[in-house]
């Protein structure tokens, strides 16, 4: 049988989903940003992508997309890597700063904006780079390691004009977009999640990759110390974040955060229509 070539995303979070696939004879693994293994998995040049959970809804086959069941990269509440940082308060934010490689949290960022923060900002893309972000925005939208390893606080930010010679400090504020979604809704929230055409994997392949998210939940120090191996200071926060901001679990309360997800991109035209949640057999 002919290995699954394999796109997943490149930060911490995912890691635990990939616990030792880098040595099973059924996958081939490549890793790249978020917005990458969507493109990818459109494009067919992988067979099965750890996916922005909005691209469910822009499957690049006919016969649409499948999730592999029960595994996701998701939280309940603060998330810690996908955040906010807002040089004013959030209610006279006018711009913001949108991180590239992603595609699911500029989505939720949108939604937030309109059903939680009640504001109308412009949107920019950008490069995940904070300083340059908050030069020309009032906040940026940054996720992954680099919103991980960031607080708010103090900062000093280049000037509007762009020059290096004339820093200013200004405070920045650490928005988490995990807590403000829970508690707008009640629910948690889905990043990711494996998804790909009906014939990618097959069951017996669709258990090995729940085994594998099962090994990786078990051992979050191993899997941070491996992930941060020339970093040792980081690898009790990288493991602490593993055990108590990701949930990787696809049950019936993240399907019905994802419903909600998807209602609300609807109605903000951030996608044609919603689909109805399909999974391969396990």
């Amino acid at each position: 049988m002919p290995r699954v070539r394999l796109g997943a995303v490149e930060y911490l979070n995912a890691r635990p989903l990939i616990y030792g696939l880098t040595q099973s004879a059924a996958f081939d693994l490549r890793l790249d940003t978020p917005a990458r293994c969507a493109e990818l998995l459109h494009g067919g040049a992988i067979d099965l992508g750890l996916i922005p959970s909005i691209e469910y809804l822009r499957a690049g086959t006919a016969d649409g997309y499948l999730i592999v069941p029960d595994v996701a990269v998701g939280s309940r509440g603060p998330v810690a890597s996908v955040a906010l940082y807002t040089t004013r308060a959030v209610e006279d934010v006018r711009s913001i700063a949108l991180d590239t490689t992603s595609r699911t949290s500029v989505a939720l960022t949108r939604i937030l904006c309109r059903h939680a923060f009640r504001i109308a900002p412009e949107l920019h893309l950008h490069s995940p780079a904070l300083e340059e972000m908050l030069a020309r925005c009032d906040a940026a939208l940054l996720i992954g390691d680099r919103a991980l390893a960031l607080n708010g606080g103090p900062m000093y930010l280049r000037t509007r004009n762009g020059d290096r010679q004339s820093p200013v400090e200004r405070h920045v504020e650490k928005i988490d977009l995990g807590e403000v979604w829970t508690r707008h809704t009640g629910l948690p929230f889905v990043y990711a999640f494996w998804a790909g055409p009906p014939d990618a994997v097959t069951p017996s392949q669709v258990r090995e990759l729940q085994r594998a998210r099962d090994a990786g939940v078990r051992q979050p120090e191993q899997v941070a110390a491996e992930y941060f191996a020339e970093e040792t200071a980081q690898v009790e926060r990288g493991a602490q974040y593993l055990r108590d901001n990701i949930r990787y679990v696809l049950g019936p309360e993240e399907h019905a955060g994802l419903e909600r997800f998807y209602e609300y991109a609807v109605e903000a035209g951030l996608v044609p229509r919603r689909v109805p949640l399909r999974f391969f057999a396990s």
